[in-house]
């Protein structure tokens, strides 16, 4: 057989090759193994990324607070002893207001002026009464000294003769005529004098002043109102500019139930807390028990001296009063520093450790915790402040910046 006839042998011919070709295609294969590639590297990646669910704790200031013993408490509000709503004594209509809520003003300081044009021509009209009463008394001071000299004159004469002595009784006459209405011009003076000062107080009203040094609290009037002591005109008419308060002269009234007072002494320590600063413990004593019980509450109240005075402390507050056996001892001060579980400190890389939880992510941080503990928590000095939140027993597998989802640390 020749060359040419093995290689004809070789050649596949066209249906032969058809034929082959009706087997199953082999890319659906392919496209489902690259398919399961994507799909498992798409979860690799979703599982190295997803959030970790972790424990968190709070971090929290330690407390110093000395423990008294408590023998009764009550709630009340503050109040201020010295409170007034300053008016004016006149009737006027305002020109001026001077105050803000929050001012800070001193007694004798101008809050607001009312229009005196009507009391200033009064007071002009009665100083100048009174200048004409003076002149008057003036005039009959000269008169009486020279009814006196006419008197000695007639006097004389009548004595030698030369005159009848019914003359020098009539210069004596016009003396004490003229003494008389001296004095009553002087008393006239003297009223007029008096309607002057009267005016000049008046006049004095139109200018509103503090009559003690406090806070302004409320602004009741505005320029071009009407303001008068007496409630009149309705709605149109005010009866104070604002309400002053001294601050130095707050205190706390509380309702003490009428069967546990007998628990209650003048002077007796006390300690009060502020609703508003819960965490403010402010020294203060008893100053006294109100002789009067309410019946439709069945409490009496009782006066509490706070001992330190504060710009946050303002009328009206609430406040929890605790009544203490003895005057608690001055505290310790606090550690400096914040307390977090025992569980938060871990060990990495030759350090302790917390992992502090900011903004869904977990952040790492080297501590140096104290040797004392603290029940279950311990005290780190640095690296936490109060407020943080960290991660309860963290996992081997948490890392700086690691993606969390935090629940509550079980106790």
């Amino acid at each position: 057989m020749s060359d040419t006839d093995l290689l004809k042998e070789l050649r596949i011919e066209r249906h032969q090759r058809e034929d082959h070709g009706t087997g199953s295609p082999r890319w659906p294969w392919l496209v489902g193994v690259l398919v399961v590639l994507v799909l498992a590297a798409a979860g690799g990646w979703w599982w190295g990324h997803r959030a970790m669910p972790v424990q968190v704790a709070m971090a929290v200031a330690p407390s110093s607070d000395a423990d008294a013993g408590a023998v009764l408490q009550a709630t009340g509000y503050v109040t201020a002893r010295r409170q007034a709503t300053v008016s004016a004594q006149i009737t006027g209509t305002l020109t001026a207001v001077l105050i803000e809520e929050g001012d800070h003003v001193h007694k004798g300081q101008v809050l607001a002026r009312l229009d005196d044009s009507a009391w200033k021509a009064a007071l002009t009209a009665a100083k100048a009464q009174a200048a004409a009463a003076h002149a008057l008394v003036n005039q009959y001071q000269a008169q009486l000294a020279q009814d006196t000299r006419d008197a000695g004159r007639q006097q004389s004469l009548a004595a030698r003769g030369l005159v009848a002595k019914q003359t020098a009784e009539q210069a004596r006459t016009l003396v004490d005529t003229a003494r008389a209405q001296l004095m009553s011009q002087r008393k006239q003076a003297a009223a007029a004098d008096a309607q002057v000062t009267q005016a000049q107080v008046n006049f004095d009203y139109c200018v509103v002043r503090a009559p003690f040094s406090g806070v302004i609290t409320t602004k009741d009037a505005q320029v071009g109102e009407i303001i008068s002591p007496l409630s009149a005109g309705g709605g149109f008419t005010r009866t104070g500019v604002g309400t002053i308060v001294d601050m130095n002269s707050l205190e706390v009234d509380v309702d003490v139930n009428e069967a546990y007072i007998g628990r209650v002494k003048p002077d007796m320590p006390a300690e009060a807390v502020l609703d508003a600063y819960p965490d403010w413990k402010i020294p203060a004593h008893v100053i006294a028990i109100v002789p009067a019980a309410d019946r439709g509450k069945a409490t009496v109240k009782v006066r509490v001296a706070l001992e330190q005075k504060d710009q946050r402390i303002v009328p009206d507050m609430g406040v929890r009063v605790s009544f203490l056996d003895a005057k608690p001892e001055p505290a310790a001060r606090a550690p400096k520093g914040v307390l977090v579980p025992a569980r938060a400190i871990v060990q990495r890389g030759g350090h302790a450790v917390v992992f502090v939880v900011d903004d869904g992510k977990a952040f790492r941080r080297e501590v140096q915790p104290a040797t004392q503990n603290y029940g279950d928590l311990k005290l780190i000095p640095t690296a936490v402040k109060a407020g943080d939140v960290v991660v309860v027993s963290p996992s081997a597998g948490l890392h700086d910046g690691s993606d969390v989802q935090t629940e509550a640390s079980k106790p």
